[in-house]
């Protein structure tokens, strides 16, 4: 069967291709909304700590024998911890300052940890295995569906949603939010806004991290695999709106599927449909198709 001259099982692929691919945009900007949202901060070092957590899950099965499952858990936590001792001890000196000197901070944090990595470990990528019990493929008649990358779609939604049920439906997400915008009033109900702050950025990180994780077994865990993500996932996260986190994991599934189709239709336009998109989108509306008016 065709569709459009396109036989259907390679459109099924691409198209599977393309949640996975949005899988990670949404979870990666969901991050960066939550870091931008909350604290107004704009973490240029969201690709490099989606390699700490990639890196975190080889280095625990090469080195301490830590499974997938366990580094599953474990490397977002270790990541975060890394996190918020980055907004400890630099970040929380500029948030009354411009966006400008965060961005310069997170850049120069992504410098240093990529060097490091590669004096170590150099720039070619390390293969790490999928766990067993998500290792084969399933037939469904119209196409073959690795079980890995179906649980990829799977586990970054159900975080993802968890994520904004959290922050948009809970009282501590209230909280949150009020506390971005009017400290001192959240500080006289005995809330420790400082604490929270610092949590919040270490929960952006783990996300990344949990990302990187759920990556390491479909690519190659090297230095450089965030910086080679992190411009696309800056476009999902203008296009869906800065801060919002409905808008960002909405926006990253949809751009991931959308650059699949474009594999299949116009192979050579792949690489840039999601800038022409956010070209396109800031046009027509400058604040994203999610964001808040000013």
């Amino acid at each position: 069967m065709e569709i459009f001259g396109v036989p259907l099982q390679a459109m099924m692929s691409q198209l599977l291709l393309g949640l996975v691919n949005g899988s990670f945009y949404a979870m990666l900007s969901l991050g960066l909304a939550v870091i931008f949202g909350l604290l107004n901060v704009i973490n240029f070092a969201h690709g490099a700590l989606y390699m700490l957590g990639a890196f975190s899950a080889w280095i625990g099965l090469t080195y301490f024998g830590l499974n997938y499952w366990t580094m599953l858990i474990v490397g977002p936590l270790v990541v975060g911890l890394f996190g918020i001792v980055i907004e400890k001890t630099m970040l929380r000196w500029l948030y009354k300052l411009d966006h400008l000197y965060g961005l310069l901070l997170t850049f120069g944090i992504t410098l240093v940890v990529e060097g490091v990595l590669r004096s170590i470990y150099g720039v070619s990528g390390q293969s790490y295995p999928a766990p067993e019990a998500l290792s084969g493929a399933t037939d469904l008649g119209f196409m073959i569906l690795p079980n890995y990358r179906a649980w990829i779609v799977v586990a970054s939604l159900a975080v993802c949603f968890a994520t904004w049920f959290v922050i948009e439906k809970t009282r501590l997400g209230a909280y949150l939010r009020a506390g971005t915008e009017n400290p001192k009033l959240v500080e006289a109900f005995g809330i420790n806004v400082p604490l929270m702050v610092t949590l919040t950025y270490g929960f952006g990180v783990a996300l990344a991290a949990f990302a990187g994780v759920l990556a390491a077994p479909v690519i190659q865990v090297s230095p450089l695999m965030g910086s080679n993500l992190i411009i696309v996932v800056f476009a999902v996260v203008v296009i869906g709106g800065m801060g919002s986190i409905l808008g960002s994991i909405l926006t990253g599934l949809s751009l991931g599927v959308i650059e699949g189709m474009t594999r299949v239709f116009y192979p050579e336009a792949s690489a840039t449909v999601v800038f022409v998109i956010m070209a396109i989108v800031l046009m027509i509306r400058p604040a994203g198709l999610f964001g808040k008016e000013k």
